[in-house]
This record gives structure tokens, sequence and C-alpha cells, in this order.
């Protein structure tokens, strides 16, 4: 097992206000220590939230991201803070899900990337946005990401 350098790090080890937006957040990479195997990463959050850019109201999904190093590993705590950062925000569902998914490729450069955006319905109607950066490796064990579309109350 080798130890990652994270002596670059900003936000990792103290106490860090939230961004205001996520145009504001920075997003932080640590080394990948296990660059010779091809694996997945995994984050969830099921209590994502932003606002609605029409209403102001509050919207909340449950994202999945998961993604196969190249290289590069996302800091989680930055991860955290970044997507805190849509809760004042304003943008469409579709926005929010592709600008997390943007902001993540450029910064990692994954050998391969996918989200999973279950947004909760708005206007009864629930709006899910997926997207991928192509086929991953062969051989990779590629888990469901285990949300079920969503059936209402029952």
């Amino acid at each position: 097992m080798s130890h990652t350098d994270v002596s670059g790090l900003t936000q990792l080890g103290g106490r860090t206000e939230a961004p205001a937006s996520p145009e504001e957040a920075v997003l932080e990479k640590v080394p990948a220590a296990n660059g010779d195997m091809n694996f997945v990463v995994r984050f969830t959050a099921p209590e994502f939230t932003s606002l609605c850019p029409m209403t102001g109201q509050p919207d909340f999904a449950h994202i999945v991201i998961d993604y196969i190093p190249d290289g590069w590993l996302v800091e989680s705590k930055s991860l955290k803070l970044f997507l805190t950062s849509f809760r004042n925000h304003g943008a469409f569902h579709e926005d929010c899900s592709l600008y997390i998914a943007r902001r993540l490729t450029e910064l990692l450069q994954p050998k391969w990337f996918r989200i999973g955006a279950y947004w909760y319905p708005r206007g009864g109607i629930p709006i899910d946005v997926f997207w991928q950066s192509g086929e991953p490796p062969a051989g990779v064990w590629l888990p469901d990401q285990g949300v079920p579309t969503y059936r209402g109350r029952g």
C-alpha cells in the first residue's frame, strides 16, 4: 500500500465554508495509487439539492457518479463542497447534472465516467438525466446504480 501525497490540498483537514456557487467551488484531486488496475469509484449523493431557476423552489435529486480513474481521484471533501454549492444555485435538472459531469471529467480525465441524476418530481414528472463518456474498458465490474425508477407512493 502506498501513501498518497495530499500536501497541495487546500480544503482537507480544516474548516471550510461552503462555496456560494458551483462556479466558485474548488474541486481538488489526489493521485490514484493503484493506476495499474481498472477499478470503479462510486460517489452517491442521495440528498442533492438545487433551486428551480424559474420559481426558486428547491429541487431534490439522488445522484450517482461512477468513474474509472486514469491517474487521479477526486478528493471527497472538495466533491462534497462542490455538490453542496448547488443548494442556492438556480438551474434546470439537465444543466446541474451535466455541469457536474463536465467539471469532474475536466479535472480527472478519467478512463471512463458516468452520472445518473435521479430527480424527484417537479410538476408531477420526474426528470432523470444520464450521461457517460463512452464504453467502459472491457472486464470492469460495473454494478447497477441501484436507484429504482420513480413509482410515487406505491
